[in-house]
C-alpha cells in the first residue's frame, strides 16, 4: 500500500535537509571557499599567477582556480547524477544513496580544516568532493518531495524548505562571524578561523541530516527493474529510456532547458559573490579584505531570502508559478548590471546583497515545484538527475564563464555582467513553455484540478 503523502512528521524531516545543508552552501560555498582557495593560491604564485600550466602554457591561473575547481565538480556530477537518479527509480537505495552523498559531503567539507599554507589544490580537491556529495544528496532529496506531498501543496513545501534553509544558512553566518570577529581574542588568525568554520560547517550538515534520516520513509519504487537486468543495467537503460521520453514531452524540455540555462546564473552569481566583493571592493584597491564585511553581505542575503521565499510563493499563488519565476529572473538581470556598473563601497555590496536574497528563494523554490509536477509517476529522481546539472551549488557552463572572461580582462566586473546572458535567454525560453500542457502529459493534474478534487 502506498503511503500517505502530506504527513507532517515527513514534511519535517524534509525541511530538515534545506536545514542542515544550507551551512555548506552558504557558509562555506557562498562565503569562505572561494576566498580561501583564491588567497591560499595567490599568496603561493602571485594575484594572477600561473597555477595549472601544460608545456608552458597556462591553463589556470589564481583567480580562476576557484571558478575551475567548480566546473569539475559540476562535470563529476554531470556524468554521474543521471545514472544514480535512474538507478534510484527502481531501488529501495534512495534514502540510502541521500545518507551516502550527504556524509561524503560533510566529511570533506569537515577534513578541509587540515589545509594550510600552500595547500590549495588540496583544498580544491576537498571542495571538489564536497561539492559533489552536496550535488548528488540533493537529487535524491528533490525526489522526495514527490513522494510526500500532492500537487496543490508543492509550491507551498518547496518554498518552506528554502526558507528552513535560508534560515539555517543564516544561523551558520552569525556563527562563523562571531568566530572571525573574535579570532584574535581568541588567539588565532583569521585562516585558523576560516578552517574552523570548514569543521563546523561539516559537522553542522552531518548532525542535522539525521532528522531527515529518522523521520523520512523508505519507499517502495513504482516499477522494478527488468527481468534478467542487474541494477547497474537498468539503470543505464533507464537513463536512456529518461531522455527519450524527456524528447516527447516537449514542454517539459522546453523547461528543463530554460532552467538549466538561467538557474546556472544563479548558481554561478552565488558561487561568486563573496569573490567578486572580495576583490571587487578590497583587493582591486589595493586592501585587505574585510571578512566581516562578506559575512554581513551574506547574512542579508540569508535573512531577505527567507522572507523572500515566502513572498514569491504568495505572488505564485495569485499570478501563476511561471510568472513569479519570471518576475525573479528579470531582478536577476537587474542584479549583475548593478554589480558590473554601480558596486563600489561596501554599502552597495550589502544593497546588492540584499536584492539577491530577495530573488533567491522564490526562483529556486518554484522552479523545483513546477518542474515536480511535469515529471511522469516513478520517474522522478531520474528527471531529477537531469534537473541537477544545474542545482543549487552544481552550475557549470556559468563558472567556466565568469572564469575565462576574468583572465582576459583581468577584471570581475564584465565576468558578472557576462553572467546576464543565461538569464535573458532562459527567461525568454520559459516564456513560451505552455505549463498546464506539460504538466498533463505527465500524465499529472494541475495544482487547480487538485485543489478541486479536495474540496
Amino acid at each position: 500500500m502506498a503511503e500517505p503523502k502530506n504527513q507532517r512528521r515527513e514534511i519535517i524531516g524534509w525541511l530538515a535537509y534545506d536545514w542542515a545543508n544550507h551551512a555548506f552552501f552558504t557558509l562555506v560555498l557562498g562565503v569562505l571557499i572561494g576566498p580561501y582557495i583564491t588567497g591560499l593560491a595567490q599568496g603561493s604564485v602571485g594575484e594572477n599567477g600561473p597555477v595549472v600550466t601544460v608545456g608552458g602554457l597556462t591553463l589556470v591561473t589564481a583567480k580562476g582556480l576557484y571558478t575551475f575547481a567548480i566546473s569539475a565538480s559540476v562535470l563529476l556530477q554531470v556524468l554521474f547524477l543521471p545514472f544514480l537518479g535512474a538507478v534510484a527509480d527502481y531501488t529501495h537505495l534512495k534514502k540510502t544513496l541521500l545518507a551516502g552523498f550527504c556524509y561524503l559531503g560533510a566529511l570533506a567539507t569537515a577534513a578541509m580544516y587540515l589545509t594550510t599554507g600552500e595547500r590549495y589544490l588540496s583544498a580544491s580537491v576537498l571542495f571538489i568532493v564536497a561539492n559533489l556529495g552536496a550535488g548528488a544528496s540533493v537529487v535524491f532529496f528533490n525526489s522526495y518531495l514527490i513522494d510526500i506531498t500532492t500537487e496543490n501543496m508543492r509550491d507551498r513545501v518547496s518554498s518552506w524548505s528554502f526558507a528552513a534553509g535560508y534560515f539555517g544558512g543564516f544561523v551558520t553566518l552569525i556563527g562563523g562571524f562571531l568566530l572571525l570577529l573574535r579570532s584574535t581574542d581568541l588567539g588565532i588568525t583569521q585562516g585558523d578561523a576560516t578552517r574552523i568554520c570548514f569543521l563546523f560547517a561539516g559537522l553542522w550538515w552531518g548532525l542535522f541530516a539525521v532528522i531527515t534520516l529518522v523521520l523520512l520513509k523508505k519507499r517502495a519504487p513504482l516499477r522494478a527493474a527488468p527481468e534478467g537486468k542487474s541494477f547497474i543495467g537498468a539503470g543505464f537503460a533507464e537513463l536512456w529510456a529518461t531522455f527519450r521520453e524527456l524528447w516527447h514531452l516537449p514542454q517539459t524540455f522546453r523547461f528543463l532547458l530554460a532552467y538549466l540555462l538561467y538557474n546556472d546564473g544563479i548558481q554561478t552569481v552565488i558561487g561568486v559573490a563573496a569573490l567578486f566583493l572580495s576583490q571587487e571592493i578590497f583587493v582591486a584597491k589595493g586592501l585587505a579584505v574585510d571578512q566581516s564585511v562578506l559575512f554581513i553581505s551574506f547574512g542579508i542575503a540569508q535573512f531577505v531570502a527567507f522572507i523572500g521565499a515566502l513572498i514569491f510563493e504568495r505572488i505564485a499563488h495569485f499570478t501563476s508559478t511561471k510568472t513569479a519565476i519570471i518576475v525573479s529572473l528579470v531582478i536577476w538581470s537587474l542584479v549583475v548590471i548593478y554589480g558590473y556598473a554601480f558596486l563600489h563601497t561596501v554599502a552597495e555590496a550589502y544593497f546588492m546583497s540584499g536584492a539577491i536574497g530577495f530573488v533567491l528563494g522564490g526562483s529556486q523554490a518554484l522552479s523545483r515545484s513546477l518542474f515536480s509536477q511535469m515529471i511522469p509517476k516513478g520517474r522522478e529522481a531520474a528527471f531529477f538527475g537531469i534537473y541537477a546539472i544545474s542545482e543549487r551549488g552544481t552550475s557549470w557552463i556559468g563558472p567556466i564563464v565568469f572564469g575565462l572572461v576574468a583572465q582576459i580582462t583581468d577584471s570581475y566586473r564584465p565576468a558578472i555582467l557576462a553572467l546576464i546572458v543565461f538569464f535573458v535567454a532562459g527567461c525568454a525560453i520559459l516564456f513560451f513553455v505552455k505549463v498546464d500542457k506539460a504538466i498533463h502529459d505527465a500524465g499529472n493534474e494541475t495544482p487547480a484540478e487538485r485543489e478541486a478534487e479536495a474540496v
